[in-house]
């Protein structure tokens, strides 16, 4: 089923996503549920039966809005072996071209579907990589990798409709953990700039320390620095819609993301604690995927905006991870 044709930016309303075929299910990120959410049938909506998703909106406002969304595509690697040791167990994947096409067909579907302005990708190993993502989604032709220049990495990458005026990169700082030792982002923290209608749009493209092998004084080094970095951009352009997205890997009440909610809004706080998950881990869901405003004259958040899109069992567009997006309205210039 083709998304319903886009109107032009200023005047399209933003309305809950429907899809058949890809079964999505809404929900704001504020805790963990206590059980697996029920599946729906996803044979039924192959039938035309799709399920609904939530029906809650927020209320339309005036001026230019600017959806932005976070997605963890999960490992899209490209069709080189840069490590020498590739497939099978090996930490670098080495798809065919088939399987590539495939991956990046299905996520180019999924993301063109969230109809977002501005999209901040995690797990893009390379320019290649991104380059064969960007093929399956036209609409977006502005974009940069995050490189951290290191084999087999998997990068953060943003995605814009419109221009990209500015660039910066934080891999080399050094951040401190909560011991006082010095370490960097695990990947780049890469801030973009955009220009949308005249507005300056600044978003930061965040992937923290994962639990695999866990280190996490330096997850919480990466929150206190992103959010130190945040409220830095808010005073030197104290005008310009500010927005970190990612895969944070924690969740509300641990204390990286107590961090960041210190001085920075998480949007989906207002958003309803149930069915909430954006990954799926140990019988039970977790949102671990966030998206923060950082406080100045900017813009503001559009209320109950914030969403979920996965699938019934968890993940979306063939990634372990949903997808989440939020609406802002952008202050006039």
């Amino acid at each position: 089923m083709a998304p319903p044709p886009r109107l032009p930016f200023r005047f399209r309303p933003r309305s809950t996503l429907v899809l058949c075929g890809l079964v999505l299910a809404f929900a704001g990120c504020d805790g963990l549920p206590s059980q697996t959410p029920p599946v729906p049938d996803a044979g039924s909506c192959v039938q035309g039966n799709c399920p609904q998703p939530d029906s809650g909106t927020a209320p339309v406002q005036s001026g230019t809005h600017v959806r932005i969304a976070a997605f963890n595509v999960h490992r899209l690697f490209d069709t080189v072996c840069d490590t020498g040791s590739c497939g099978g167990s090996n930490y670098e994947e080495l798809p065919t071209e088939a399987e590539f096409e495939a991956q990046v067909g299905q996520l180019g579907r999924a993301i063109t579907a969230l109809d977002a302005d501005i999209v901040l990708l995690e797990e893009v190993e390379t320019q290649n990589s991104l380059d064969g993502l960007l093929k399956k989604v036209p609409e977006f032709p502005h974009s940069k990798l995050g490189e951290t220049y290191t084999k087999a990495s998997v990068d953060v990458a943003v995605l814009s409709r419109h221009t990209i005026t500015e660039v910066r990169s934080h891999r080399n700082q050094y951040i401190y953990r909560p011991d006082g030792s010095a370490t960097r982002f695990s990947r780049d923290l890469l801030e973009v700039h955009v220009d949308m209608d005249g507005s300056r749009v600044i978003v930061f493209a965040a992937h923290f320390r994962s639990k695999v092998d866990d280190d996490p004084g330096r997850r919480m080094a990466e929150a206190n620095a992103a959010r130190e970095i945040l409220l830095e951009s808010a005073k030197e352009f104290p005008g310009a819609l500010i927005v970190l997205g990612g895969d944070l890997n924690d969740i509300p009440g641990s204390d990286p993301i107590n961090a960041l909610d210190q001085a920075l809004l998480r949007v989906a706080r207002d958003r309803p604690v149930s069915d909430t998950w954006t990954y799926f881990y140990s019988g039970r869901g977790q949102a671990i995927d966030h998206l923060y405003l950082a406080p100045n004259e900017g813009g503001s958040y559009v209320p109950g905006s914030f969403r979920v899109a996965r699938e019934p069992t968890g993940g979306y567009g063939g990634s372990d991870h949903g997808a989440v997006y939020a609406d802002f309205a952008l202050t006039p210039p």
